[in-house]
């Protein structure tokens, strides 16, 4: 039985207050009020004596000064059981694919904090057969990797990619969350997830941009939840894509803002830092399982020095930019190995051999950004023979690291590869070693490992 407790005295987009009569209430309640035949819910944010504010799901219009509320007796919650997979919820657990659940087992989306002692810092490394992610950046389960890059880099076909080989290397599903996701590209990103295969294993919540403020907020917490059972209930190590991370931020101020907090440098709230590893704090790694996250950043004109850019990077173990330049030269997938880094690239993570390879990669790659410059005003023949063999090595370093995608086999007629990082490390070395100086570059173009194959 619903308890009434209290009437709205205030009423705008973002906050309904309401005067208690004296029943007790506490922060992250759900509170509703009835207007004809239409429920509008709210959620408990702030207390102040017996006057609560609380931000509304829905659209306020309707609801008048006066009207009852009531205590529903929950907390937002979604479901938590192998029901969530191959589904799509919004912000607040509602599914919104036209689906139903057929048992109904649901689970409060703020309950989870993990202790110290179930943190696992040692996870192994989570191998994704990428080879550019898996030389320059690789993964640590646990990891928290920003992804960087515009509209028509290749973002999604790079999450569709990882969410295939890692179901394939390691059986675990993934969760995607659309924070501020514009209801096309969540039509889209189901679309394409349904036809390469990949619905049935993953969840997808959507919090779209034409939604206030509080559902942007939330969805990643529906998200953390969905995320949270794959790792703890079923032991797996789950993929967690964020897109985007900055919308949350964006929401919290636009919350806060409603709340008349007093906002700090460039509107955002002095709570910032709370709010932002309230999420990141989630992601984590344990002895059962654990949660790897990619999570899109939208850097707000192009200041990376945006207090909320840094606030989400000082969580962050590397990151991920995909650049249109390369993208233009037929380059896929079109990482700006500059500067995309992980925490992981140290003698002691990843051994000498690896880490040697990387520097000694990035030191060809920076000579040739030199050469491409002195070639377009000399001409090549200009260049010494040690200058020359590192010219035409690098192109066939940079040839090397695209790759056939499985998720892309229907539009490139290439069959998809998976590649062991021990065929990569493999292949660099022979590529700057000049065993392959008489191949001609294109044949190091979309293909899997080279040697044994060639």
């Amino acid at each position: 039985m619903e308890t009434c407790i209290g009437k709205i005295i205030s009423i705008s987009e973002l906050n309904v207050q309401i005067l208690l009569n004296g029943e007790k209430v506490k922060f992250h309640d759900v509170l509703c009020a009835q207007i004809k035949n239409k429920k509008i819910f709210f959620e408990v944010t702030e207390e102040d004596g017996n006057v609560v504010s609380a931000v509304p799901f829905q659209s306020v219009v309707g609801l008048k000064k006066g009207i009852d509320v009531y205590k529903t007796g929950n907390a937002l919650d979604i479901q938590y059981n192998d029901e969530i997979l191959g589904k799509v919820f919004d912000a607040y657990g509602n599914l919104i694919d036209g689906s139903t659940i057929n048992q109904v087992e649901k689970r409060d989306v703020y309950n989870r904090n993990l202790s110290m002692e179930e943190i696992n810092i040692n996870g192994g490394i989570l191998w994704t057969g990428i080879k550019v992610l898996d030389f320059f950046a690789p993964m640590r389960k646990g990891f928290k990797m920003g992804l960087l890059g515009g509209a028509g880099v290749g973002k999604t076909v790079l999450i569709k990619e990882l969410i295939n080989n890692v179901y394939k290397g390691l059986n675990s599903n993934s969760v995607f969350v659309g924070v501020g996701e514009r209801s096309r590209e969540g039509r889209e990103l189901y679309d394409e997830m349904l036809e390469a295969d990949l619905l049935d294993k993953m969840s997808i919540v959507f919090g779209q941009m034409g939604e206030n403020s509080a559902a942007r907020s939330k969805a990643v917490f529906s998200g953390l939840t969905l995320a949270e059972y794959l790792r703890d209930e079923k032991g797996q190590d789950v993929l967690l894509f964020i897109d985007n991370i900055y919308r949350y931020v964006q929401a919290m101020s636009e919350l806060n803002a409603e709340l008349s907090r007093v906002p700090i440098e460039n509107g955002y709230p002095a709570n910032i830092a709370t709010a932002v590893a309230n999420v990141e704090e989630r992601i984590n790694s344990t002895e059962r399982g654990s949660i790897t996250s990619f999570q899109a950043i939208y850097i707000p004109a192009d200041d990376i020095t945006d207090e909320a850019v840094q606030v989400i990077s000082s969580h962050l173990d590397g990151q991920i930019v995909l650049d249109r330049h390369v993208a233009e030269k037929g380059l896929y997938p079109a990482v700006d190995v500059f500067r995309t880094s992980s925490k992981l690239i140290d003698i002691d993570h990843v051994g000498e051999r690896h880490y040697r390879l990387v520097e000694e990669v990035l030191r060809y790659y920076s000579r040739y950004r030199d050469l491409e410059e002195i070639i377009a005003v000399l001409g090549i023949e200009e260049l010494s023979a040690a200058d020359t063999k590192i010219f035409y090595r690098t192109r066939k370093l940079r040839n090397y690291f695209t790759q056939p995608m499985f998720v892309a086999e229907n539009y490139t007629g290439r069959p998809g590869k998976f590649v062991e990082i021990d065929d990569v490390l493999q292949d660099v070395e022979d590529i700057l070693n000049g065993k392959y100086d008489d191949v001609d570059e294109d044949k190091f173009l979309y293909i899997g490992k080279y040697h044994g194959e060639n």
